[in-house]
């Protein structure tokens, strides 16, 4: 059956890849990111292949502009049924470095943009008793990264967010979960190790026993998985898709 699907940061990475594995099973989605170019390149590709999907620049941090997007989506596709908050952002900065205004823009996307986006599909779930909420989240959250505290808060946050709204609308047939990703390799991943923010990639392994790097499309099968019927007793947990890594 297919179902309206949105999914945010879908201009790249994971955002995409999940983008991608909605459509082809037939799902219409829009695809969220604020780089708006970015995500017309995509969903142009996508609906050469036979899919329905629209392309939509909005930044999660502000509020307007998601709930606008949202309507804007909802006016073409239809009644939202599916929400996937991939958006979000990183930095590599000592505690004691981190300004008020960095704290305060790590929070509002990656935090604060997910409270949006969800806030603003939830009522179409309510309406039709059916809904599928997979927020990205982080193992950064379960197992702490050195220099990366305002994002490790940012993302328990989400963790933290999935498992109250899961227990609160389980009733209405809206499942919650999240996916923490592991090492996924995505240009989101290669950057900071090219800077030397993180270690190289092979040291980064060492604590994955299946060795290698995760993809985007591991992120994206899993998280199908979970906006299908089949899932439809699995809420409030974490999707560990981490190749084993040890929390």
């Amino acid at each position: 059956m297919s179902r309206t699907a949105v999914v945010t940061g879908a201009g790249s990475g994971m955002g995409l890849a999940i983008s991608e594995h909605l459509t082809r099973r037939g799902d219409a989605v829009a695809l969220m990111d604020l780089n708006a170019d970015a995500a017309e390149e995509v969903a142009e590709r996508l609906r050469g292949e036979g899919a329905n999907a629209i392309a939509l620049g909005v930044d999660v941090s502000k509020r307007d502009d998601v709930f606008a997007a949202v309507d804007a989506a909802r006016q073409v596709l239809g009644p939202i049924e599916i929400m996937v908050t991939s958006a979000g952002i990183e930095a590599f900065v000592d505690f004691l470095d981190i300004t008020e205004a960095q704290w305060d823009k790590m929070l509002a996307v990656n935090l604060t943009g997910t409270f949006h986006c969800l806030q603003a599909a939830l009522p179409d779930m309510l309406e039709h008793t059916w809904g599928r909420i997979v927020t990205i989240s982080s193992s950064s959250a379960q197992h702490g990264t050195k220099r990366m505290a305002s994002y490790v808060a940012s993302k328990g946050g989400v963790i933290a967010l999935t498992k109250a709204l899961a227990l609160e609308y389980a009733a209405f047939g809206i499942t919650v979960n999240t996916i923490p990703p592991g090492v996924i390799y995505t240009p989101m991943m290669a950057r900071p190790i090219e800077e030397g923010a993180l270690p190289p990639l092979e040291q980064l392994m060492t604590r994955a026993p299946m060795g290698h790097p995760g993809t985007a499309d591991d992120i994206a099968a899993a998280c199908a998985f979970l906006c299908s019927e089949d899932a439809g007793y699995i809420t409030g947990q974490q999707i560990n898709v981490n190749g084993g890594w040890y929390l």
